[in-house]
């Protein structure tokens, strides 16, 4: 079988969608007689990759500049690689310029269209444009996408209701993401501590866009308030993203500026397992995000997650369990934290359970989807 994989966002941008598109590449270039990446002009090579990029001109955008894009139709050599792929089937992570170039190599061909919901477009849509008929007229471009693919992938269950809250009446398939559980790199714990100067305090984790949308003034908000009462931890914060100046700007007002780290964005997978390790809870009461691998590579080292309870983020989560939810408050997370700062034991166990519960290997996730490829293919040449 030779499979496309179709992206906006790749390595070494290490998103979720970027991070999912990287391990099924690599774990079908492994079992499949080939796998592709067809992706805007960004990554850095790996030595040890077992996939072919084919990527196009791309610029940087103004105020996420950790992403990429391009126009793939204006790259002659990039047209002329793509031309001579010899797919049996298309895997699209975005209904974007990645998805309706594999759109439109799927249709020439004859082959299957398989196409990933990520993410909650109408919240991406909203907070560019502060239009609700912009972001109905966004909306219909998505539903215009996913209606023409062969089979549609969701990420979760909820993620396949916000699908059909847009209005998709076809059928979705529910593929989660993988996450390998692993044993902890005490040597890249010891790296953080040592870069970012962690003693022995308390350290809470956020690791996400510095994007207002992932609910981040709740987090600085609960920090100041436990800190008002007198709590010693420190709130680590790992991304870069276009509200990140705003949320400097909220966490000196706060008085933060000692307690809040921001670490930028991390390309080291190992320092980034370090941090995850480091922490003694994983903080992620985000409303937008809809199975965020960041809380599954948490549980993957055992430190379990503060979710808000009704969020998409929070379906692999029971409360009390193998994580802590609480309500999208300020006082409540302020109270959760707190609980969990005061109650170690429990919160080891929690973690333990985590990685019990939580993370899905790769090898099961690429074992299912190559199994639902196959069915696609053989009943595309009926």
């Amino acid at each position: 079988m030779k499979v496309g994989q179709f992206t906006d966002t790749f390595l070494p941008i290490v998103d979720g969608v970027g991070r999912v598109v990287s391990h099924y590449a690599q774990g079908m270039g492994e079992r499949c007689e080939a796998c592709y990446v067809v992706t805007p002009e960004q990554m850095y090579p790996s030595a040890d990759q077992k996939y072919e990029v084919i990527s196009y001109r791309a610029f940087t955008l103004p105020k996420v500049r950790q992403y990429r894009a391009g126009i793939p139709a204006l790259d002659f050599s990039y047209r002329q690689r793509l031309s001579k792929l010899d797919l049996d089937i298309v895997h699209a992570h975005s209904p974007f310029v990645a998805g309706r170039e594999a759109y439109r190599f799927a249709h020439r061909r004859g082959i299957p269209l398989v196409a990933t919901f990520h993410s909650k477009y109408y919240d991406d849509f909203w907070q560019i444009t502060q239009s609700k008929t912009l972001c109905e007229v966004g909306l219909k471009y998505v539903l215009n996408f996913f209606s023409r693919c062969d089979e549609v992938w969701a990420v979760s269950a909820s993620t396949a209701d916000v699908l059909r809250g847009y209005g998709f009446e076809g059928p979705i398939e529910v593929m989660e993401n993988g996450t390998d559980p692993r044993e902890v790199d005490w040597e890249a714990v010891t790296m953080v501590e040592e870069r970012f100067s962690l003693q022995t305090e308390p350290v809470l984790l956020f690791v996400g866009q510095m994007n207002w949308k992932k609910n981040i003034r709740r987090v600085l908000e609960s920090v100041a308030l436990l800190v008002g009462q007198g709590c010693d931890l420190r709130l680590v914060m790992a991304g870069q993203g276009p509200s990140e100046q705003e949320i400097r700007e909220l966490t000196r007002s706060l008085g933060l500026e000692e307690i809040v780290i921001f670490a930028g964005h991390i390309s080291d997978s190992r320092i980034l397992s370090g941090l995850y390790a480091r922490a003694d809870l994983f903080v992620f009461p985000s409303l937008y995000d809809n199975a965020p691998m960041v809380v599954r590579e948490a549980a993957a080292v055992g430190t379990p997650s503060l979710l808000a309870k009704g969020s998409s983020a929070a379906e692999v989560v029971e409360d009390g369990v193998n994580g802590l939810l609480a309500e999208d408050s300020t006082p409540e997370m302020a109270a959760r934290i707190a609980w969990a700062l005061d109650h170690p034991d429990q919160m080891k166990e929690m973690g333990r359970l985590a990685q019990q519960t939580i993370p899905k290997p790769w090898e099961d996730i690429i074992t299912a989807a190559l199994e639902r490829y196959q069915n696609l293919i053989a009943s595309k040449r009926q």
